[in-house]
């Protein structure tokens, strides 16, 4: 028996992975498109920026419901139908003939089952993976990775193809989606959540009753925790920083070295995500190694992601060539792999169990919602300045999301460890 439920954690993990890589892949498929589908659909580029603002905003606002959910439902269930309602959404968007249109498939329903997906699986892979915790969710994160690089080459290319080349990479990818969500109601198992361990009451031993949280507790319990609450201001930062890059970066490619849309595509996220993938690895690695000495690593690794990437992203802004562009968003992307690594598992270690899906959703929220200004907000740059002011604008946020986490590491962390 526990030798399957060995091998099953792993299988589980297998499965979530590529549900992740087709969430993530998908929402790639906009950017690496982007260009043609403001030429298609005659809008300027802060209108084009509103649709990535509307999707994030979207998604941010409905995540911490959506973590709650996990805690209180069946979580197979939840990923099942946040994979097939976003990818339905992606795949709508191939039809789309206006800006509305998109703002509502692309925007609205993808955003909207996205947020299903992420609380349930990380909090899955966290009570299966209890000893591999950041190792199990970096790999989960590697599928990210995978996601962005494979699917915003393949949406750049398929873009060149013709007039309607970008209706095209919507259509697949949200195709292979939503068949994905159907092998998943025969393949993920329904994983319950762990009851409460008993407690010792004088010579006996009592169950203590397993109670699900509330949305009204589980926001009580994390706003009361400030660590909690650093971390969600950390990965808003962040977030601001990862929507803004991956939804304008191709274009600047395409503008200031004027590469065809395929190569802008690829280039934009290829070099960025490979130096994430050894960010990542490493910095879960040495995390799980080091956790039972020095508890506050988790956060450390942070910090030290945020920070060591700010150089690197006004190198990459104001690179004078495409290799040394290239070059410096692979060290961004070692850096911001290594923040990766270990950006739930911190919160994880600082919540108690039964709200980790729904704090992980509260968190998701925050950073979400700060976040969705970024693509809009980087569109007016590029209008009245360039893009590169923008993309070198990121780098402030970084900044102080490495200097909000360290503080929270100063002061809260040790009086707010969790057992």
């Amino acid at each position: 028996m526990e030798t399957r439920n060995s091998n099953y954690k792993w299988l589980a993990l297998a499965l979530l992975w590529v549900a992740f890589f087709l969430q993530q892949g998908t929402r790639q498929v906009f950017s690496a498109t982007l260009s043609s589908i403001q030429g298609s659909l005659a809008v300027t580029p802060a209108q084009i920026g509103l649709v990535a603002t509307i999707f994030t905003f979207a998604y941010g606002l409905s995540v911490p419901f959506a973590g709650v959910a996990a805690d209180l439902l069946n979580r197979k269930w939840m990923v099942v139908s946040g994979v097939f309602v976003f990818c339905l959404g992606i795949f709508a968007s191939g039809f789309v003939s206006a800006l509305g249109l998109l703002i509502v498939t692309y925007g609205l329903l993808n955003g909207f089952g996205q947020s299903f997906y992420y609380p349930s699986a990380t909090s899955i892979i966290s009570q299966l993976h209890k000893e591999t915790r950041a190792t199990a969710l970096s790999i989960l994160q590697m599928g990210l990775y995978t996601g962005i690089i494979g699917c915003s080459a393949a949406a750049g290319f398929l873009a060149e193809s013709g007039t309607d080349g970008w209706r095209t990479a919507f259509r697949i990818f949200g195709g292979i989606g939503i068949l994905w969500a159907v092998a998943l109601v025969f393949l993920l198992k329904d994983t319950r959540p762990a009851k409460a361990q008993p407690q010792s009451l004088g010579d006996n031993t009592a169950a203590v009753p397993e109670r699900k949280a509330s949305l009204g507790e589980a926001f009580g319990v994390f706003i009361s925790n400030p660590a909690a609450v650093m971390l969600a201001v950390g990965l808003g930062m962040m977030i601001y920083v990862d929507v803004g890059f991956k939804t304008w970066m191709p274009n600047h490619l395409q503008d200031t070295f004027q590469l065809a849309k395929g190569p802008a595509a690829l280039n934009a996220v290829l070099w960025h995500y490979l130096g994430a993938f050894v960010g990542v690895t490493l910095g879960g690695r040495i995390s799980d190694q080091l956790v039972a000495k020095r508890p506050s690593v988790r956060m450390e690794t942070n910090i030290l992601g945020l920070a060591c990437a700010v150089p690197f992203i006004v190198w990459m802004a104001y690179a004078p060539s495409l290799i040394a562009c290239c070059v410096a968003m692979a060290l961004f992307g070692v850096f911001r792999g290594v923040y990766d690594s270990n950006l739930m598992a911190s919160l994880f270690d600082i919540i108690p169990q039964r709200y980790h899906a729904s704090g992980a959703g509260i968190m998701l929220c925050f950073g979400f919602v700060f976040g969705s200004t970024s693509p809009t907000v980087l569109g007016i740059l590029k209008e009245r300045f360039s893009s590169a002011t923008g993309l070198a604008s990121l780098a402030a946020f970084y900044l102080a999301g490495a200097a909000v986490i360290f503080l929270a590491r100063r002061v809260f962390f040790c009086r707010k460890k969790v057992a």
